[in-house]
Parts: structure tokens; sequence; C-alpha cells
């Protein structure tokens, strides 16, 4: 884990020694354990590492390779070193301690800018060729490290990070009113469709699975790599499936272990996090090594609101979890009774450089990594995106499939079984699929009755600035995604936004705090194989989810892994947490709704009506009302514009 600078001036212009302190400084700031540089004439790059494995496997960077003429600075942890060392041709003995930064330059000497294609992990790195006087970067397939960077008339800068950019001589701080706009009008939680900008004008980041080449005062940024559809895989057996999923899943996770320092992982009371646990622990328990595992729980007062089939506090089924998986697991709960989402406001603006719209996780997501640090945690495994790769199968969304696709035998089965696991009869399930089938039928029983969720952004400004014509016509699905199940899991891997929002989250507080989050269940090549897998293996007699609940038999326990009926919560307390904290929270949001300074921007109306509406029914019972999420966000967003107009 690293934080990587960089300056080239394109007319020749020397770097500044007032420039090589102002970074060399700012360096200063994060958790990294060695600082060095690299300059040359008109060129400057840094690097702050955060080491994770004993020095021998390391070079220092930035890295020059004398015999071509490169230089490297590179936020890097490769996974695939095996298969890059097979196909690079390097020898069996150099394998062991080759530096991930030198595998990626024999990489881009070998394939050039398609080199990121044949590169498993996650990274941000930046090459300049003194011969050819080139910089060339990429950002990993989903985005895990940023990579942020800046052009004026005679400089091109990149960094990880935003706030070194914006003390350089010719940017500005000045707000991209385009980003603004979609951040307060984009309902979810996501901040702009397009990921190639950020809150600062004069500032651009490179989206997942880009690269960028800057030669001779020109800048050329394209896509390296896409998901496509491959064949089905087609194997003879439910149980070969099965044996498949757990060696591609398996050796994604043993590849995130890479580090002499402790391991941690994120474990809720559900099939994601209890595998990548398992599976995890297993790998450790082989080398006599621990794994630690975090899980948020609600505070002591906190009494659960929540419908039948939902639980804010997970640990019966998190100690089952770790009981059934194994001895080597040394379990942390965590309630973080001083902590809220309106306390933790002012350090996560800090931490994210750029307004953020998850105040309702915020608090323990962070307590989660401060506490992973103070163990002496350097690698902390989630396994936050596998809904849509190892426990993906909704078993609704697959009967509405098998509806379009006329498959009504198949169809009739299936509805049988589901309702006899959930306790469902037919006339509440055909309702449900036939909507979801066909949707225009739940707009037409709907029309004039259903209210849409209240509007942060001011009318005028989006008027101005033509936002809701942007969304409408982006690829992100913000106006309601295609019915095909298809199409919307392909929409999920190839649209950068939403990755890479996760993935900015994740560098940020690995810079705060030395721990770096990898995710298992994104790993392209588990993406790759569960987008190979045919269908109804994710849905089988009534059992969503279906392929890793029987891959995961006596590896979790079945009070997890044959669970259907009850869900997970971790949301549901945030409300209840700023209740002390209610009459500052409503002092904040009445001066804002008088302050002329956003005026235009934001709709103070709404918030108003907002106000008066959660005034009324105060409580719990609002962690996911519309308007009380809208309050939040309000003053998230109002604490950024200010300190930026300050």
């Amino acid at each position: 884990m690293s934080a990587i600078l960089g300056i080239h001036n394109h007319h020749q212009g020397q770097i500044s020694s007032d420039e090589y302190h102002m970074l060399t400084e700012v360096l200063h700031s994060y958790q990294v354990d060695t600082i060095s540089s690299w300059m040359k004439d008109t060129t400057l790059l840094l690097c702050g590492e955060k080491r994770f494995l004993p020095d021998e496997y390391y070079q220092t960077m930035p890295y020059v390779d004398e015999s071509s003429g490169l230089v490297i600075t590179a936020d890097v942890i490769l996974d695939n070193r095996e298969e890059l060392c097979e196909r690079l041709g390097v020898s069996a003995a150099r394998r062991i301690f080759i530096s991930d930064c030198e595998l990626i330059l024999l990489s881009y000497q070998k394939w050039g800018a398609n080199a990121p294609r044949y590169m498993i992990g996650d990274y941000a790195f930046v090459i300049w060729d003194q011969r050819t006087q080139t910089m060339f970067g990429a950002r990993d397939h989903f985005g895990n490290r940023t990579l942020y960077y800046t052009r004026t008339s005679n400089q091109f800068a990149f960094s990880t990070m935003i706030r070194p950019l914006l003390r350089l001589q010719g940017v500005r701080g000045t707000i991209r009113e385009s980003w603004l706009a979609q951040y307060l009008a984009i309902p979810i939680v996501l901040d702009s469709v397009d990921c190639g900008e950020t809150v600062y004008e004069d500032i651009d980041q490179l989206p997942p699975a880009h690269r960028f080449t800057f030669v001779a005062g020109n800048l050329t940024v394209s896509r390296y790599a896409s998901f496509v559809l491959p064949e089905p895989l087609k194997l003879r057996s439910d149980g070969e499936y099965e044996e498949a999923f757990l060696d591609v899943f398996s050796q994604a996770v043993k590849s995130k272990l890479r580090t002499n320092r402790q391991i941690g992982a994120h474990l809720s009371g559900g099939l994601d996090s209890g595998s990548v646990v398992s599976l995890a622990a297993r790998e450790l328990n082989g080398v006599n090594r621990t794994l630690h595992t975090f899980s948020y729980i609600p505070p002591d007062d906190f009494v659960d609101w929540t419908s039948r089939g939902r639980l804010a506090d997970e640990r019966p089924y998190i100690h089952e979890t770790v009981r059934h998986v194994g001895s080597n697991i040394s379990d942390h709960y965590l309630n973080f009774p001083e902590k809220s989402s309106y306390t933790e406001i002012d350090d996560w603006l800090s931490l994210m450089e750029m307004p953020y719209k998850f105040g309702e996780n915020s608090f323990w997501a962070k307590g989660i990594c401060e506490e992973a640090a103070r163990q002496d945690v350097g690698i902390l495994l989630t396994g936050g995106r596998g809904n849509h790769t190892i426990s993906w199968g909704s078993a609704v969304h697959y009967y509405a499939y098998l509806l379009k696709q006329f498959r009504f035998m198949r169809l009739n089965q299936e509805l049988k079984h589901f309702g006899r696991i959930m306790g469902m009869g037919r006339k509440q399930l055909v309702p449900i699929v036939s909507r979801l089938a066909m949707p225009i039928l739940e707009k037409i029983q709907s029309r004039g009755t259903a209210s849409e969720d209240p509007q942060l952004i001011h009318p005028d400004f989006a008027r101005s600035t033509k936002v809701f014509e942007r969304l409408k016509s982006s690829d992100v699905g913000i106006n309601g995604f295609s019915q095909d199940i298809r199409d919307e899991r392909m929409r999920y891997f190839n649209v950068p936004s939403v990755s890479s929002m996760q993935g900015t989250v994740a560098t940020k507080l690995s810079l705060r705090l030395g721990v770096l989050e990898r995710d298992p269940t994104i790993d392209p090549r588990v993406v790759q194989f569960c987008l190979s897998v045919p269908l109804e293996q994710y849905v089988q007699q009534g059992m969503d989810r279906a392929l890793i609940r029987r891959a995961m038999k006596d590896r979790l326990p079945d009070q997890i892994r044959l669970n259907q009926r009850t869900r997970g919560i971790q949301a549901s307390d945030w409300v209840h947490r700023i209740l002390p904290d209610w009459d500052r929270f409503v002092e904040e949001l009445e001066a804002i709704s008088r302050d002329s300074r956003v005026a235009g921007l934001l709709n103070q109306q709404q918030m108003l009506k907002s106000l008066d509406k959660v005034r009324g029914k105060l409580g719990p019972e609002l962690a996911f009302d519309p308007d009380m999420r809208l309050l939040l966000r309000c003053i998230v967003i109002h604490r950024f514009l200010s300190n930026q107009i300050a």
C-alpha cells in the first residue's frame, strides 16, 4: 500500500524545490513506513510506502530500471504473481523475491499499454519512460486504489489523494457544478455517474479499468478491459460446479493473505463474509496463524424495531460461524457507544476530501478499521461485493426471468419449492414475480399513489445543469435497471462508478489507518467464473444463492448456509445514535435553511418540509426514511461547501 505522487513539466521547466518539499511533506501525513523520490530535470516521482511484507520482498520506489530507462512509482499488491512470472519467463529462483513493481515493469516492456489486462490485484501505478518522454499510468479493474490527476498549461501531475494536487500552483479549488448537481440529484449511495470527474473543476480521476498516456503535452485516457458474458460453463454435475467454484474462490482468498502482519476480516451473520472467513481461517490454520474477525453490533440500549425477517444484532449467527469455522479465530464485537453518523461528519469529510453519502454506516465502517489498526492488522478481508458474484441468485428475479422466457413448467416447480421454504403461498408469490417480469404493471397499478423521494437539489440548479437529462441518459441505472437479470449483472461489472466509489473509501481509510481492505468476492477470476456458471446453478428447488449454499456445506454451519428467512440489517440504529444530539442536529439544519450562500444549490424548502415530517415521528424507526436520509446528507454537503467558501 502506497501513496504515490508525481509532476512532469512538459514545457521543460525544472521542478522547483518548493514543489519537491511540499509534496514530500504531504506524504508524512499518511500511514507510511518509507518515503522516497526520484527527480530528473522536468520530472519528479514520489512514493510513500506502507509495507506488509519483510523488506527483502521490496524494491524501493520510485524504482529505476537502468537497462530500459523506465521509472515506476506504484500503489500495488498483485495477486497473480505466479501466473505473471510464468508468462514473463521469470526464473524460479527469482520469483520468490521479485517485487510487484518489477513485475509491472516487465509486463509493460512485454505488452506495452495492454499490460494492465494481465494483472490481477489492487493497484494504481505510473511509469515514466525517460527515452520516449512518455508517462503511462493505470488503475486496477475495479478501482480498488485511486489515482487523481490535473493539468495546467505547463504541468501534468498525479496523486493517490486530492489534497496534494490542490496545493500545486495554478490548480484552483473551484467546485465542479456538474459533479455537485449529480451528488445532490442522485437518490442512491452514488456520488456521480461519471467517475472520471471529481468535486473539483481542475482535478480528474482515472476510472477503474482505465489507463492514460501523457506525451508532449497530450493526454489520452482509454479503457483497457471489460467483462463480457462468456459461453456457459458445461460440467457434468452440480458437484463439479461446486468443486470448480471452491477452487477459484479459495485461490482468490488465499492470494489476499500475503502479509507478515496480522490478518483480519469483517464478519456479519451472512453468507458472503462467513464464506470468506471460513476459507481464510482454514488457510491460516495450516500455517498456525490467527484470523481476527470484527463484527459491528448495536449499542446496549438499542431495541430492535425492525420487521420480522430482519435482524439488527447478528451475534447469534456470528457466534455460530465462529464456533463452526475453527479455533484460530479471535472474534471482536464492536458497538462504538460514543460514535454516530452525526459526530463523525467532520472527520469523514477530512478523510474523503469530498462529500459522501454513506453516512448511515460511516461510524462503524471507520471504527472497525481503527480497531483493526490497534490489533496490528495489515490486511482486512471483506465480502462486500459478493451479492453480484459468489452469492448471486435472487430467487424472485430468476423466476421473473423464467416467466419472460415462457418456461412455465420449471417456474411452477420452483414456486412450489420456494413457497415451502419461505412459508409463502402461490397467491403471494405470483403477483411479485409478475411485477418483476412486467414492471409496466406495477407502474399502472401505482399511478397516482406512489411518491418520489424528496429532492435535495434546488430545482433551478437542476435545470441550469440539466442534471436529470444527464442521469436519464447514463448507463448506471439511476432511473431503473433492465429487468433482465443478466443485463443488470453485466452492467454492475462494467459501469465503473459504483466500484470506483467503494475503492475510494478503502484507499483513503488505508492511508489514514494503515489497514488495507481486500475483497476476494470481486477478484476478476471469481467474477469471470461466476459469469460463466449457468443460471440454473444459482437458484435450485426454491433455494436462492444456491451455488454458494451448496459449495459451503460443512464449511459453514447450516444455520447460516441454509438461512433464507432472516437477514442482517446493519444501519438500523443510526438514528437511535444521533437522538442525544437531536437539538444540535435541528439547530444546524435550521441554520442551513437560512444560509444564503447555498440558496440556489440546496432545496432549502424541501429540507424544512422533511424536518417537519421527521419531527412528528421522531424515533429509531426513521433509519430508512428518505426524509431523514436527506437531512443527514444536507448537513454533510453544507459543511463541505462551507469549508470551501471559508
